[in-house]
């Protein structure tokens, strides 16, 4: 079988289109449908929601950071055993960066290509009819995006709902649920975006009450009847080759930040991925033959990581002959020292020589270009990149390492060599999405 499809988008983030989606999730599970889902742009901790409301893993489609082909390919193999594709917008339905022709990242660009409908959520609070002139707008700005319905969120009253409903009915757009205020609807957040799906002891009890709330506030016989077959090309792309034959992964609440597409990709190529936990106390499995550290949370369990004497003693034995790479969070760990939120400074690898710092936050967010500067774990020297910075942590000190990239913004901006590389430690606050 092969899936149909939507995008649940917003005119901007903060409306509920996470609710809306998780919600539609869990109501269409429980109807007993194969769920697919994903995330439109940079985001590690949405598809792990999503994963919680479907039970199989979520993915993420990027049209800025990935070529073409690979979001055709992404998107056929998620279609292939699945009853229906949602894949959850990010910011407003336009938003990206200026960039060549629907490759600004937007969520309208995976609408455009993929000639899926848009569900669109609207956050009504403080409005009534005006909602119409925005909703006209969105429906008349890009002639290849269709917005096949809408949600209202933040109703206050049936009133509301029948004022918000009038003043739409011209525009020939179905109203398919609105959804109350409550406050209590709204997920935890912390600085990266939600507190991770993993640390919600409550998650189950919240899934089932959203399903509860679409199958009384959402129509869903008329949301899936929006879902059309994506039009979609057979062309080849390139991925990203795995970083050894035998890869040791971190992977726990400090070390949770890889996309699931990378995985894939190693795996389709013949590598075999071999997770271990830092937190634990775990050494790189020595069947391994090389090392990723990806982003996460690290500066959460900065106490926990210096006290790690066998992980950080078998890190550097493995690092002594086989490459290890550490990403964002994992880049913070390999360096000498991490300072928390607190001021407390927590010795780290020192397999780099900086030094970080979450006390001093700062954020350092939006896409990437990057060139290396050497071979490694990424690819040969000159290999182009595409991917994203998405930290809140400072340099309290660069180290004297030879850097590891040359990084532009998503709009070809230099912005200097960043990163480091020493004997066979590797790092960058840079995530690597895809070849340029």
């Amino acid at each position: 079988m092969t899936a149909p499809g939507l995008i649940v988008a917003a005119p901007r983030s903060g409306t509920g289109k996470t609710t809306v989606t998780l919600a539609l999730l869990a109501a269409f599970r429980h109807r007993g449908l194969a769920l697919q889902a994903a995330k439109a742009g940079p985001d590690y901790i949405d598809p792990r929601f999503h994963e919680a409301a479907t039970g199989r893993p979520s993915f993420n489609l990027d049209s800025w950071a990935m070529p073409p082909a690979l979001l055709d390919a992404l998107v056929g193999e998620a279609i292939a055993n699945a009853d229906l594709l949602m894949i959850e917008g990010t910011m407003g339905l336009f938003d990206g960066i200026p960039a060549g022709p629907r490759r600004s990242g937007a969520s309208a660009d995976l609408a455009a290509r993929f000639r899926l409908p848009v569900l669109l959520v609207i956050d009504v609070a403080g409005q009534s009819q005006s909602a119409a002139a925005s909703l006209r707008g969105f429906a008349a700005h890009d002639p290849e995006v269709r917005i096949g319905g809408v949600v209202l969120n933040r109703v206050g009253s049936e009133r509301h709902v029948r004022l918000v409903t009038e003043a739409v009915a011209p525009l020939g757009i179905p109203i398919l649920g609105a959804i109350p205020r409550d406050p209590a609807l709204a997920l935890p957040e912390r600085h990266l975006g939600l507190v991770q799906a993993s640390e919600h002891g409550d998650l189950a009890a919240r899934l089932e009450c959203l399903a509860d709330l679409a199958e009384h506030r959402l129509d869903l016989d008329g949301i899936l009847r929006l879902a059309v077959h994506p039009r979609l090309s057979d062309a080849q792309c390139a991925v990203l080759p795995p970083p050894g034959q035998r890869i040791a992964l971190a992977q726990d609440e400090a070390f949770s930040f890889i996309y699931p597409h990378m995985l894939a990709g190693w795996r389709q190529a013949g590598a075999e991925v071999v997770p271990f936990s830092p937190l634990a106390d775990q050494t790189p499995p020595e069947q391994c033959d090389s090392c990723w550290l990806p982003g996460g949370y690290p500066e959460l369990h900065a106490g926990r990581l210096a006290a790690a004497e066998k992980f950080i003693s078998g890190l550097a034995r493995f690092a002594a002959t086989r490459p290890v790479h550490g990403e964002c969070g994992g880049y913070m760990v390999l360096g000498e020292g991490l300072e928390d939120a607190g001021g407390a400074m927590h010795c780290m690898a020192g397999l780099l020589g900086h030094a970080t710092s979450f006390a001093h936050r700062r954020p350092h967010l939006g896409y990437r270009q990057a060139r290396l500067l050497a071979d490694g774990p990424l690819g040969p020297v000159g290999t182009h990149l595409r991917g994203h910075e998405f930290h809140y942590a400072a340099l309290l000190s660069a180290g004297d390492d030879a850097p590891l990239v040359e990084l532009a913004d998503g709009e070809g901006n230099a912005l200097g060599s960043a990163g480091g590389r020493r004997g066979n430690a590797t790092g960058t606050f840079f995530h690597a999405v895809a070849l340029d």
